[in-house]
């Protein structure tokens, strides 16, 4: 059966809807035929859970039709719907409590193209709250659909929580993932691709398959066992696997035909380990890192840091038999190592011989590769003008950021800060506190510069202007690599080097060609900088992708502000807004 997209005006509701393959119109609108799973238009599903902040009307049709305003040109909607629950999985032999998306373990892929409005419509049958972000997708002008706490109130158990976001002007490969209570270390996460638009040119032959390969780190412990840790003010230990695709050693397979060029959308969704990914006899190119369409290069092994995607291109030009595909820890002492296979369709055997070796322990290697990770200034972006039609190194800065992180203990158990800050949440979402202005939190809670004092807890809030161009200094003073996302934002990732930064660090930045990206590493001892236009208001999280690290305080939130407070700005909050602690009882915005 077909599924379809339907051309509507912004939605308000929060029901699911199905569509049947005879339907080409409803109410006089056009129904484009697209063939995808899981999306749902027009009748109402029922399932056997309330709407959190209502109850379910059962049928609503006529109802519905109200709530839209057709508009023939509009951007195209696509309908999600996901149960969330616990499920008992396998991937490291032994039996653990997993989070699974209708019944799969990862979950499934979210396909869009630039521009579309994502309707996600997630029920939470878990026994306590729940949480989704969206690693990469920027929500511009609607930070209240981030996903993290300080946004976004988590759906209560047995309700149901319907996401509107809009991929406005990305193309490229990210995830998604739960964001509350270490859910992380029990799944929940799944790929997310955007294409371009049909007329935009893409600088690359259209490949023979597209496929989303999910690596990261791995306990065998339940996410429960490992959150009682942290909570207890202990260290974690060293991970105990890696999973490709949420499979162990050689349980995850790639078919390909002999000849024919594949694209893999490679994400490190695991908890601390960088990894380093690589196939038996077999190159890659890399075409795209989170949104950016990059220079070309062949490599013969990629690090991907913990948080961050890349798009190869891999030709199987190989003879006709499987092969290995290796992912491995790096920077550790103990190197974990995990096996996927590609498979060719005439193949004549088995994987034969050892997994290819990569790099271990070596800093500079990894240094000079993440250098060589250029933007394509030719290319076309998420619209036809080239990538480097934005000079972002002819800007003058306004403002320079500079974080150090640091361990340390606080009251005696484990803590991790941002210039000496260690983030604690409070019982309402900030930006709820903001925009009902409830007073419960404090902008300029955390400095500018390292304070190098001693670690103390704080909801560290750090407040930017509306379309400030700054730079942001990731100083790492520590003996581990770093890994730095920014929720709502890209940024160009201008130098990296080992010692201290200073003013004449940036005679070697890169104005030219730097990769524009959402999460970037910083070695040990090292520092990375970066060039942010901020031009997208709302309450943003700034977070370590070590996740324990992240659970533990190593964190804050940038508030970029208007005074305006025009919805051409920012778009006024959601009218299906859960709305818990101290904005109980407010109300949004009439349906």
């Amino acid at each position: 059966m077909s599924s379809f997209i339907i051309q509507l005006h912004p939605p308000h509701f929060s029901t699911p809807f199905k569509v049947h393959q005879s339907v080409t119109s409803f109410e006089g609108i056009a129904l484009r035929p697209f063939s995808l799973p899981s999306l749902f238009l027009v009748s109402p599903l029922k399932m056997p859970l309330n709407f959190a902040g209502g109850a379910v009307c059962a049928f609503f049709c006529v109802a519905v039709v109200s709530l839209f305003v057709a508009v023939s040109a509009e951007d195209p909607y696509r309908f999600f719907t996901w149960n969330v629950t616990y499920g008992d999985i396998y991937p490291l032999g032994v039996r653990q409590q997993g989070i699974l998306i209708n019944g799969q373990f990862p979950g499934p892929d979210i396909f869009s193209v630039t521009n579309d409005n994502l309707i996600i419509n997630v029920f939470n049958s878990l026994p306590e709250p729940f949480l989704l972000s969206w690693n990469g997708v920027q929500q511009r002008r609607n930070s209240f659909q981030d996903g993290v706490y300080g946004t976004t109130c988590p759906i209560p158990p047995g309700k149901n929580f319907t996401y509107i976001l809009q991929v406005k002007d990305q193309i490229g490969s990210f995830y998604y993932f739960p964001s509350l209570a270490f859910h992380k270390a029990a799944g929940g996460f799944g790929g997310i691709r955007i294409l371009s638009r049909p007329l935009i040119p893409v600088p690359f032959a259209t490949p023979a398959g597209d496929y989303t390969v999910l690596i990261g780190d791995w306990y065998k412990a339940n996410h429960t066992t490992l959150k009682g840790i942290l909570d207890r003010g202990k260290k974690l230990h060293f991970p105990d696997g890696i999973l490709i695709n949420g499979r162990g050693p050689n349980g995850a397979s790639f078919t390909v035909d002999q000849g024919k060029t594949y694209r893999f959308r490679i994400s490190n969704v695991g908890l601390q380990n960088s990894l380093n990914f690589r196939i038996q006899g077999h190159k890659m190119t890399l075409v795209e890192v989170e949104g950016t369409h990059t220079l070309q290069t062949t490599y013969s092994s990629l690090d991907v840091h913990v948080g961050q995607s890349y798009s190869v291109l891999v030709t199987a030009d190989q003879p006709g038999q499987d092969y290995y595909i290796a992912v491995s820890t790096r920077f550790t002492s103990q190197v974990n190592t995990t096996t996927a296979i590609l498979h060719y369709s005439n193949s004549a055997g088995p994987v034969s011989g050892p997994p290819p070796g990569g790099p271990t322990i070596q800093i500079d290697w990894s240094l000079n590769q993440a250098r060589s990770i250029r933007t394509n200034l030719t290319a076309s972006g998420p619209r036809p003008n080239p990538q480097g039609s934005y000079h972002y190194g002819l800007i003058n800065t306004t403002r320079t950021i500079r974080l150090a992180n640091s361990a340390g203990q606080v009251s005696g158990k484990q803590r991790y800060a941002v210039n000496s800050v260690s983030f604690i949440p409070t019982d309402t979402p900030l930006k709820l506190d903001d925009y009902f202005k409830l007073g419960g939190f404090r902008v300029g809670s955390i400095s500018d510069n390292p304070t190098g004092g001693g670690i103390y807890t704080d909801t560290s809030v750090m407040g930017a202007d509306f379309r400030a161009y700054i730079e942001i200094v990731f100083e790492n003073y520590e003996n581990i690599v770093q890994s730095w996302h920014l929720d709502g934002y890209s940024f160009f990732v201008v130098g990296m080097d080992g010692g201290l930064w200073s003013k004449d660090s940036r005679n070697q930045y890169n104005l030219r060609d730097a990769v524009s990206r959402c999460t970037t590493q910083v070695y040990p001892k090292s520092w990375t900088a970066v060039y942010i236009a901020l031009d997208n208001v709302g309450m943003w999280n700034l977070r370590s992708e070590f996740w324990a690290r992240q659970y533990l305080g190593q964190q804050f939130y940038l508030r970029v502000y208007s005074p305006v407070e025009s919805i051409r700005d920012e778009y006024p909050i959601p009218k299906n807004a859960l709305l818990c602690g101290r904005a109980s009882g407010r109300r949004t915005r009439p349906i």
